[in-house]
């Protein structure tokens, strides 16, 4: 008996030709309701590519005030941007990452995010700037993809929302070969790292309240 595509994500994923975002949106609506392991949800993708995974794993780290998926994505986030770093040509996932779930809800929250904020990248993003998107490029995108996900793990308000969005974005880039893209994300990402550090010299630890009340001013 032949199995329904529907009930299999990695099957329905990996056939669809509409674009990663409609890739995430099956995984999340074929998903059990227990949710998937980093494993079976990397696999679901279909593509053992740096860029799409960290992409995947970036939306929900980008969207502000989400709490849990976040912690539970962003170490294995490091893991994949050292060995994108080392110059690997797959990635792997020590068993304790793997074995990490991300539930159907977060999945569906994951798949609404890269729709709303990202949807309109992906249809602009083409091939430009190739140099930026290469295989050594990558490499120093992978190192600087750690200090992102160092500073995603800082626990202060809203310090996952701008690196995450950085890591999405070159990370979009890496996979489109769009050189842009990437160079957009890095000074996104650069420039909040920045940020942190000159507060923290200026301010010391009063930078915490500063931080607070300007986000609540925003939000």
């Amino acid at each position: 008996m032949t199995a329904d595509p529907a009930s299999d994500p990695s099957q329905t994923a990996q056939g669809s030709n509409a674009g990663l975002i409609a890739a995430l949106e099956v995984i999340a609506a074929g998903a059990p309701e227990e949710g998937l392991t980093l494993a079976a949800f990397s696999e679901a993708l279909g593509e053992r590519v740096f860029g799409v995974l960290l992409f995947a794993l970036a939306i929900p780290v980008c969207m502000p005030f989400l709490y849990g998926v976040p912690q539970v994505v962003a170490l294995p986030m490091m893991a994949i941007a050292a060995q994108m770093a080392a110059g690997r040509e797959t990635p792997w996932m020590p068993q304790r990452f793997s074995e990490r779930v991300i539930s159907k809800v977060g999945l569906e929250r994951m798949a609404r995010g890269a729709r709303k904020w990202f949807g309109w990248v992906e249809a602009l993003a083409r091939p430009r700037l190739t140099l930026l998107s290469g295989p050594t490029a990558e490499r120093l995108v992978g190192g600087v993809f750690v200090l992102f996900c160092a500073s995603i793990l800082v626990p202060l308000p809203a310090t996952n929302t701008t690196p995450g969005i950085g890591i999405a974005l070159a990370s979009m880039g890496l996979i489109t070969r769009d050189g842009l893209l990437v160079l957009a994300g890095l000074v996104l990402g650069t420039a909040w790292i920045a940020l942190l550090i000159i507060g923290f010299a200026v301010f010391g630890t009063a930078f915490i309240s500063v931080l607070k009340d300007f986000l609540t001013s925003l939000f």
